[in-house]
Parts: structure tokens; C-alpha cells; sequence
């Protein structure tokens, strides 16, 4: 068993950045990948020709296939063994090309490092439970509601939270609109911290209906930091600021 109080950790954080880059996080791509998949073969991508291609043949595939496999809160609230299945399902489902591609970006960033620092059946269960659990609180919170709910933000969102614990001093590189989206290499924790208090703010005035779920992305990065802290609060988190990674300010 390895002894956390006697590792190097600047040389372990160039070991993870080094290891994540060069392919060693095969949950984090095949994550991506299976998104990938599952929206190209969606009604939502335009490209699968079961669905039709008159307009208001897709737009009927669409809020079907969005009614089967997405969550729905006040389905949900009612407890029956399909909709408790939804809040999985859902983690796989896009609502958009932009939904899906600012999704996958932010797990590109952010997932492997994590993975690389779990493992990868720890880092595949902390992903599924995560975000099932940031779903189901926005269900919870909007248990009247009829919209769907659909996304991999909320497992995303806890994988940012995590990031946040294991590498608060790694340093991303971030374009901010009221800085003319210049590049700028900040370090995680003003990065993160910052994007959590936008979306806290922005559930705080969102209601229950279409929109993003900023709630399930709070949830989620709550849970995600909540988790990592108790999992890995026996040792010594990455603090090197020679771990460098780079993505968005914004999901």
C-alpha cells in the first residue's frame, strides 16, 4: 500500500498530466465516445434516416425519444422502476450539437486527470453515481415539472468539483467574455470556484422550464467535490502548479 505522506507529489502531478495525455484514461474517451454514438444515432444529429427527414417527422421523434430515455421530474416523483432507470439513461442523451460538444469538451479537460488520480472503475463509478445524483436533486427540487431533462452536465459538473479537490493549483487555460475572450491561464481553484458561483446564481433564478439545468450542474459539482474530499482527505491533494491543463471557462 502506498505511503501518501512520503510521495513526491510535484513529480506524481507530472506523472498523471503526462499519463492522461499520452491515452491513460480510457474510461474519459469511451465516455466521450458512447455520447458521441448515442446523439449521432439520435433523432437530434439529422443523420439517421429511421427517424425521417421532414421536419415535423423529426420534431415527433424527438419529443419521443426525449420522453423515453430522459428524466422527467414528475414521473420521477412517482417511482416506478422506469423512471428510476431515466436519471442513467439520461447522462447519455444530448439535447444539441452544442449541448453535446461544450459536454465533451469539458470531460476532454477535465476527466482524464480525474481518472488518471481515481482509477478507472473508481472514476466510472464516481461518474455514474454523481450524476444520477445531480439529476435526481433538480427532479427533486422541480417535482411538478413535466420538461425533460437530459444531459451528461450534472456527472461533468461533479467531475469539475472533483478537480477542484485533487488539483486546486493546476492551470487552466480560460477565455472569459468581459476579458474579449482573451486566453489566459488561470489557476483551477479562481476557475472553477468562479464558474460554480455563476451557475449557483444563475439556479437561483432559473425556473423549472426548458433552459440549462443550473441546478443539476450545482448539485453536481457539490457532490463531486463532497466525494473526492472524503475519498482522497487521507492524503496529500496535487498542489504543483506544473500540472497544466486547458479548457473553457464556460460549459
Amino acid at each position: 500500500m502506498t505511503d501518501w505522506r512520503k510521495v513526491d507529489w510535484r513529480e506524481r502531478a507530472r506523472e498523471l498530466g503526462t499519463a492522461a495525455s499520452a491515452g491513460g484514461a480510457p474510461v474519459t474517451y469511451g465516455l466521450i465516445a458512447l455520447c458521441s454514438a448515442v446523439f449521432l444515432l439520435s433523432p437530434l444529429s439529422g443523420f439517421n434516416p429511421v427517424y425521417g427527414s421532414s421536419a415535423d417527422t423529426l420534431l415527433a421523434a424527438q419529443a419521443g425519444y426525449f420522453e423515453r430515455w430522459g428524466v422527467i421530474p414528475s414521473e420521477l416523483a412517482e417511482g416506478s422502476a422506469r423512471a428510476l432507470l431515466t436519471p442513467l439513461t439520461a447522462l447519455f442523451v444530448h439535447g444539441s450539437w452544442l449541448h453535446l460538444l461544450g459536454n465533451m469538451l469539458f470531460l476532454y479537460v477535465f476527466g482524464a486527470m480525474a481518472e488518471e488520480r481515481m482509477g478507472r472503475a473508481e472514476f466510472t463509478f464516481f461518474y455514474l453515481l454523481c450524476g444520477y445524483f445531480a439529476l435526481v436533486a433538480y427532479a427533486v427540487a422541480h417535482a411538478d415539472s413535466d420538461q425533460t431533462l437530459v444531459g451528461a452536465s450534472g456527472a461533468i459538473s461533479a467531475v469539475l468539483g472533483a478537480f477542484l479537490y485533487l488539483f486546486p493549483r493546476a492551470r487552466v487555460t480560460s477565455l472569459f467574455p468581459f476579458l474579449f475572450f482573451l486566453p489566459l491561464r488561470f489557476p483551477a481553484w479562481i476557475v472553477l470556484v468562479f464558474w460554480f458561483v455563476l451557475q449557483w446564481l444563475a439556479a437561483r433564478s432559473a425556473g423549472s422550464g426548458p433552459g440549462v439545468a443550473y441546478l443539476a450542474h450545482v448539485a453536481g459539482f457539490a457532490a463531486g467535490f463532497l466525494y473526492a474530499w472524503v475519498r482522497f482527505r487521507g492524503g496529500t491533494r496535487v498542489k504543483s502548479p506544473a500540472t497544466a491543463t486547458e479548457g473553457e471557462s464556460q460549459p
